[in-house]
């Protein structure tokens, strides 16, 4: 990915930071490989880290950190406007903000609901609420939300996590349609098992429940997170001007047509 496709486009990528934010800042060091400016998100003080090694990896790339809750709607806007003072536009918004707590629906609380419908679901709409006016008034815009595979294949445990992401689905066909006009496209790329510390972590600590997320899978494997940024990355260039509105499912088949 040499070619400086995005040269003096200016992305956001939430969720970036470094641990167990893998998708996130692949995606950030693959929009920064073509030429794009990149502020990476995390509610974690990891985002300077991400910076760091994206900068080794990438000589000359342009980079921004930000810290903070994405739920919080004074924290989104204060991320937007951050990128726009600096760079004056914003062209292309990655969210891939979430982490979800996935077990069966009536060991949830109260509590872990609210949580993993903030980490999915409010992350995503604050971060698209903010980041639009400005795409709306450049007449260009490219949003790419990270949901589930998992809301279409109805995987174990996964329900409450599900109704988080499944928002994120929904929300995409309404802002696809309200927004085209204005040459700003709106999709999701919706992952099975993806091999990030996460998923090995887990299969570390539950070696026959990692097995059964990926039984699903014909493949027979996890993603690997160049295999989710490619797609990510190619909805954020120019040429994707026409495919809007879709959940592009990136599973290895767990889930066809």
């Amino acid at each position: 990915m040499s070619e400086q496709i995005l040269q003096g486009q200016v992305a956001i990528v939430t969720g970036a930071g470094w641990g167990e934010g893998g998708i996130g800042r692949t995606i950030a060091m693959d929009l920064a490989r073509l030429g794009a400016k990149v502020l990476v998100s995390d509610v974690q003080p990891t985002a300077d880290k991400t910076v760091e090694w994206i900068t080794k990896e990438v000589p000359g790339a342009t980079l921004l950190a930000h810290t903070g809750d994405l739920s919080d709607e004074t924290v989104v806007s204060a991320m937007i406007e951050q990128a726009v003072s600096e760079w004056g536009q914003l062209d292309i918004l990655v969210n891939n903000a979430g982490g979800g707590i996935i077990q069966p629906f009536l060991d949830h609380t109260p509590d872990t609901l609210r949580e993993t419908i903030k980490r999915n679901l409010w992350t995503t709409v604050w971060s698209t609420y903010y980041a639009l006016p400005h795409m709306v008034k450049a007449n260009y815009g490219r949003i790419v939300n990270i949901g589930a595979d998992s809301v279409r294949n109805g995987l174990w445990d996964h329900a409450g996590y599900n109704a988080a992401k499944g928002g994120v689905h929904g929300m995409t066909t309404g802002l696809a349609r309200e927004f085209g006009a204005n040459d700003i496209t709106v999709n999701t790329v919706a992952p099975c098992a993806v091999n990030t510390e996460r998923m090995r972590s887990r299969v570390a600590y539950d070696e026959a429940m990692a097995d059964k997320f990926t039984s699903v899978i014909p493949k027979g494997r996890p993603a690997e997170l160049v295999e989710i940024s490619s797609m990510v990355v190619h909805l954020c260039k120019p040429e994707s001007a026409f495919v809007t509105g879709q959940v592009i499912s990136v599973n290895g088949g767990s889930t066809m047509l």
